[in-house]
């Protein structure tokens, strides 16, 4: 078909033409404004969502909660420059609207899982079971890491290697999880084992001297060191004290190295899993 036959009748290319101008034109300004109401939108919403955190800031307002809202926020902006846009172009705000709402029950549907960290993270903000700087465990999947970030749907955490975590919000609402870092002092757990032949107390006493030298640990709290088990291979002694909760694995990890080379010099064995077999030739 060519465009004689396309335009066969009484209204020539030309006219047609010029019959469409006033529409393109009309649609390019709406395109150009929606562009400029958009842009200018979201540069706005930056700068007030900026005034709001520094002003949450200056109230002492938790960080978790200022993510959380500023997140919100920013959602909420979208939504309603997406409105503003439409309007643009002609459509009316109320059926917009209508229109949202009819399929608010089946985006709820089929958002179950986003509603559900939604409400978990209002959950987080209201009951504070961690706060954006603490070190948490989540016990169903083993995930753990330090919270840089709680927004609408998830929570980030920094593992020790840096690597970056991203757990939604209604797992950790639902699941429990262990807060490491909530107190401001944690207690050093250690067990160590001794051969049956070496002298207990003795043993007992360079562990209490070494917990006593140690200069992070807490002299407000008790010093532990007791028999803890009499096992197949060893006698295991316990010594328990507390430490700041950021000098943990330091202090854990020196006392370990200093328990082993004190032994060693002390002619104290720390002896390996064992069998002894008897056999009976008859």
């Amino acid at each position: 078909m060519n465009i004689s036959e396309l335009f066969a009748g009484d209204v020539s290319p030309q006219k047609w033409i010029s019959g469409q101008i006033p529409g393109i034109l009309t649609f390019f300004w709406s395109v150009v404004i929606a562009l400029i109401v958009w842009g200018l939108g979201v540069k706005l919403s930056g700068l007030i969502r900026s005034l709001i955190r520094k002003t949450m800031k200056r109230q002492n307002i938790d960080t978790g909660a200022i993510q959380f809202i500023d997140s919100l926020l920013k959602w909420l902006v979208y939504l309603g420059l997406a409105l503003v846009v439409l309007r643009v172009f002609g459509v009316q705000t109320a059926s917009a609207a209508a229109a949202i709402a009819s399929l608010g029950v089946t985006a709820g549907l089929a958002l179950q899982g986003s509603l559900s960290n939604f409400a978990g993270g209002v959950l987080i903000l209201l009951l504070h079971p961690f706060r954006v700087g603490d070190y948490i465990i989540e016990d169903t999947h083993a995930n753990e890491g330090t919270v840089i970030e709680i927004t609408v749907f998830y929570t980030k955490l920094k593992s020790f290697d840096n690597k970056i975590i991203v757990i939604p919000n209604g797992t950790l609402a639902n699941t429990s999880l262990t807060n490491v870092t909530h107190a401001d002092k944690r207690m050093i757990n250690l067990v160590v084992g001794i051969s049956y032949e070496d002298d207990i107390k003795r043993a007992k006493d360079l562990l209490m001297r070494l917990i006593k030298e140690e200069p992070r640990a807490l002299d407000t709290e008790p010093y532990r060191v007791f028999v803890s088990e009499l096992s197949d291979s060893s006698v295991k002694l316990g010594a328990r004290f507390w430490v700041p909760t950021d000098e943990y694995w330091n202090v854990h990890w020196a006392m370990l190295e200093k328990i082993k080379l004190t032994f060693d010099a002390e002619g104290i064995r720390i002896p390996f899993r064992q069998m002894d077999i008897h056999m009976d030739r008859t």
